[in-house]
């Protein structure tokens, strides 16, 4: 499970075998060894030894912004791998089976959103032809990538373009369906100028870092990617890996639309844009973990959503390395 402080002031200190949190009118305590990571997205106190038990067992504390975006980590120092297979990424990013890397998990992102616009369909009979009509126009676009030929350099503007361009179509029908209150037009980052688009960044940001941890204890470097390209400091892999997930925040966030949970007075109006407040955040966040915990049937494993990432990276490292078709 992950840790989340949440709560301005907490209070984050070792005892025992345990993280105990309190807050000015709460104490709990929680096993470390039912802690994956620790979540802190806003102003808190946390001991040494606190910090020290997380490192000994394997566990990341995350600090996140306002906008849910992780803007520090504290990890332990250990590789955890061999950097053979660092080397092997770095040439694949040069080679044919980078690119087929990348357009796989491309590929793989249009199908989740095209399976997630028939759920949705199915649920929703009385926007049937206007869903069916984003369904055959997603899919069109989907299949421009089976025509790309070339190098990864040569394909990097093409692939680039044909996924904006899906994204566009992919949500108009995710505003379509929302309640009138809450369409949106398009995708805002920084910062989100509606409420829809202020949830799905704030998740987007937690399952950044997830994929970004995933990495690491796989040993694959974040920063070499094959999609993005090389920018300072940019980790270029994790925006590539996480294209595969992101369809995870995505349902969240349609889901608690449609169950009706989300009110405004969960959000703060900025210039320009929204933040979620505390007890916005507390609503993503709680739906969000018990969405990650469900377990599902994954490449022949019934397997937690949470373990889904680090099972993937670890195969994508072997594959690296040559221990994985």
């Amino acid at each position: 499970m992950q840790l989340i402080i949440n709560t301005y002031g907490s209070y984050l200190q070792k005892r025992g075998d345990c993280f105990k949190v309190k807050t000015d009118d709460k104490v709990c305590e929680i096993s470390c060894r039912k802690v994956s990571s620790i979540l802190i997205s806003t102003a808190a106190y946390i001991t040494t030894d606190a910090i020290k038990m997380a490192m000994e067992n394997n566990i990341d504390i995350v600090f996140l912004d306002e906008s849910g975006h992780p803007f520090g980590r504290v990890w332990h120092p250990k590789l955890g791998s061999t950097t053979l297979i660092r080397r092997r990424q770095l040439e694949f990013a040069e080679k044919e089976e980078g690119q087929n890397l990348a357009l796989a998990w491309i590929k793989n992102k249009f199908n989740n959103q095209i399976e997630l616009l028939k759920k949705l369909r199915s649920t929703r009979p009385h926007k049937a032809p206007e869903l069916t009509y984003f369904i055959e126009k997603l899919e069109e676009t989907a299949s421009r990538l089976d025509e790309l030929t070339g190098t990864l350099e040569e394909c990097r503007a093409s692939i680039m373009g044909t996924e904006g361009a899906g994204g566009r179509i992919y949500f108009e029908a995710l505003s379509f369906v929302l309640p009138d209150r809450f369409k949106f037009e398009g995708r805002s980052r920084n910062p989100a100028k509606d409420e829809f688009n202020a949830l799905l960044n704030y998740a987007y940001g937690i399952l950044y870092s997830l994929v970004e941890k995933a990495c690491i204890i796989a040993g694959l470097d974040p920063y070499v990617g094959f999609i993005h390209t090389d920018n300072y400091n940019k980790k270029s892999l994790v925006f590539d890996l996480i294209e595969n997930y992101r369809i995870w925040p995505e349902e969240v966030v349609i889901n608690l639309f449609a169950g009706r949970k989300v009110k405004v007075e969960f959000f703060d109006q900025i210039p320009n844009g929204f933040l979620l407040n505390k007890d916005g955040r507390t609503l993503l966040l709680s739906e969000f973990n018990s969405f990650m915990e469900e377990s599902l049937r994954y490449k022949g494993r019934n397997i937690k959503r949470n373990h889904i990432i680090q099972f993937d990276c670890h195969k994508i490292a072997n594959y690296l390395i040559g221990k994985e078709k």
